[in-house]
């Protein structure tokens, strides 16, 4: 035993000389960090890639029915800024280490407020704030690297997508943010410099308050009413309030805006086919 600390400790010695002597060498599982801004804030997701290197991973490396780490060495951690909601449980804003039980039909995925363990060691069933199942899917092609991705991102939803082998695993995130929106955005009409086109752009692309955008956007053109995108804007607010004289008038003075410039010919199409449609409702 003596023998065997002595030993420790001198690989110990090599490996601290060679961090101090700058040597980098290649790591089996490389760390990787995502930062990907969603909703009023951010998911960040750092965590370690071990690759399959000719084995057979689910089932066999990793056997069904067992706690992962999801990654490699130290546990996966995954922050949210903000309150989410992940398969109908709710999820404060925090920090929290990302374990899984992978199956063949079925996927156990937990959030642990164990941040600081060591792959599963120091897990603790008692630190769990969620745990929801998903159903995995077979990918075409092999992801040799285990990776994880947050795709499909939308003002209030975002998917946290697990990949390696065939296997692909989907996490749906809902941010239920539109009550603290519509306070900022009434918090912002108030400053000087006022967002009038972001905020009717808002409202627009989640088809909430068309009123309210219908009037941002008009005040918006009475500071610039050159703009075409704004009329572009206009037109698609006024037909969403079903005002189809007021969406062709708002396409037309698009039309007008971009003449003699580099949009002229892709906006003038556009709206020449917005028109027409238009026309063409009953």
């Amino acid at each position: 035993m003596k023998n065997l600390i002595l030993s420790l400790l001198f690989i110990g010695s090599i490996t601290a000389s060679w961090g101090q002597g700058g040597l980098k060498l290649p790591a089996l599982s490389p760390t990787a960090k995502i930062s990907q801004d969603f909703s009023t804030s951010s998911i960040d997701i750092n965590y370690s890639r071990p690759s399959m290197r000719n084995r057979r991973i689910f089932g066999d490396l990793l056997p069904y029915g067992k706690i992962w780490r999801t990654g490699a060495n130290g546990a996966t951690k995954v922050k949210f800024g903000e309150d989410v909601e992940i398969e109908g449980i709710k999820i404060k804003a925090g920090e929290y280490a990302l374990y899984t039980i992978p199956n063949k039909d079925k996927w156990e995925v937990i959030l642990n407020t164990g941040t600081g363990n060591w792959g599963t060691n120091g897990y603790d069933v008692s630190n769990d704030v969620a745990r929801f199942k998903i159903k995995p899917s077979l990918m075409e092609g092999v992801c040799q690297t285990f990776t994880i991705d947050i795709t499909d991102i939308t003002f209030t939803t975002c998917k946290i997508v697990l990949m390696w082998e065939r296997t692909r695993i989907v996490i749906p995130v809902t941010a239920h943010n539109e009550d603290g929106i519509d306070a900022n955005i009434v918090k912002a009409i108030d400053h000087p410099s006022i967002p009038y086109f972001q905020a009717a752009n808002y409202y627009n692309e989640v088809n909430r308050n068309l009123d309210k955008a219908e009037m941002y956007v008009t005040k918006a053109l009475e500071a610039d009413p050159k703009l075409y995108y704004m009329w572009n804007l206009k037109a698609q607010i006024e037909k969403k309030l079903g005002k189809k004289e007021a969406a062709i008038e708002a396409a037309k003075k698009s039309i007008e805006s971009t003449m003699g410039t580099p949009n002229e010919e892709d906006n003038t199409r556009m709206n020449k086919q917005f028109i027409q449609d238009m026309n063409d409702m009953k």
